[in-house]
């Protein structure tokens, strides 16, 4: 996805038959004219197909610039003008990145470390990086599962956790040390949506049935919200506050707004949750299948379906 900071959008992409070629562009929010682009060479040349990965992982901004990750293991930090700051080379320094269909894991930040997660089939890792330099803060083990989906610092007490989404399991980690502080494991189909911070201590997760609908009430179980407690004895836990009864994921992840909360299954078919109780208020059926994260404008939710339609439903 494209990232916005002040007036500038940031966008990547790959190109060529083997991805060979890498861009970073930088675009005018107000006129759409193209500022900048930087290209570099893909440190792993794939085979360029619809069933993998294509410049999937959205970067991050701040005042410093852009850091972008590509799915070949290039990390390139750039100034807000589009010059090289640093970048790593991670297939150099941990070996391949092998993952069926790609790896689509978008960075996450603080105001001093930058996330990279790589959920690969052997030995996955977590790495925080420091955002001026690139140097390594900590490497942390991954999950060991399959996983398209993001990590995401929630707000826990004075403090954050990483948290990490891979089918069957959810993982908190300290964003200082890298050390796991919890696990989570009474869930299932949640390889792709991203938790979403709604608050201190809790998120939504979103999980899917799959191709079809078989099985929709169960998988609907997986879908909720889910808060992180402390206790003096057992340290971090995590658990469901409320748990969907009907609503299911796609590809995207839910998102919440003004006490309400939506899932988008892989049909289009959009849930409306209460957010403090997970009461379903309407359920409603869009033009088609839609796999990407709904977004909020103003007093409106936009849906983007795969066949180029656009649904908006007002939010009130």
């Amino acid at each position: 996805s494209p990232v916005i900071f002040g007036e500038t959008i940031f966008v990547t992409s790959v190109s060529g038959d083997m991805k060979e070629n890498c861009q970073i562009e930088a675009f005018n929010t107000r006129t759409g004219d193209k500022v900048w682009q930087f290209d570099t060479e893909n440190s792993t040349p794939t085979k360029n197909s619809t069933y993998v990965s294509k410049a999937a992982p959205s970067p991050v901004c701040d005042r410093s610039g852009v850091v972008t990750l590509f799915e070949g293991g290039n990390v390139v930090a750039l100034s807000p003008a589009g010059e090289l700051r640093w970048q790593r080379d991670l297939v150099a320094e941990y070996g391949v990145i092998e993952s069926r269909h790609g790896l689509s894991s978008s960075l996450e930040q603080n105001g001093k470390a930058v996330f990279v997660w790589i959920e690969r089939s052997e030995n996955p890792y977590v790495l925080a990086l420091e955002k001026s330099t690139g140097k390594t803060i900590w490497k942390a083990e991954g999950l060991g599962v399959t996983s398209w989906s993001s990590p995401r610092l929630v707000p826990v007490a004075k403090s954050e956790h990483l948290v990490l989404s891979g089918i069957g399991k959810l993982v908190g980690l300290d964003p200082a040390t890298g050390e796991q502080l919890w696990e989570f494991d009474k869930i299932a189909g949640n390889s792709t949506p991203t938790p979403i911070p709604i608050g201190s201590n809790r998120f939504l997760i979103g999980a899917t049935v799959g191709r079809g609908e078989s099985g929709r009430g169960k998988a609907a179980e997986s879908n909720g919200v889910i808060a992180i407690s402390n206790s003096a004895e057992d340290g971090y836990s995590a658990e469901y506050v409320w748990q969907a009864k009907a609503a299911t994921s796609s590809f995207g992840s839910p998102i919440a707004h003004n006490g309400l909360a939506w899932f988008v299954n892989r049909t289009g078919v959009i849930y409306c949750l209460d957010l403090e109780t997970g009461e379903q208020k309407y359920a409603s059926r869009t033009p088609g299948s839609i796999w990407a994260t709904p977004i909020v404008i103003g007093d409106s939710l936009y849906l983007f379906g795969k066949n180029g339609t656009t649904t908006v439903i007002s939010t009130g």
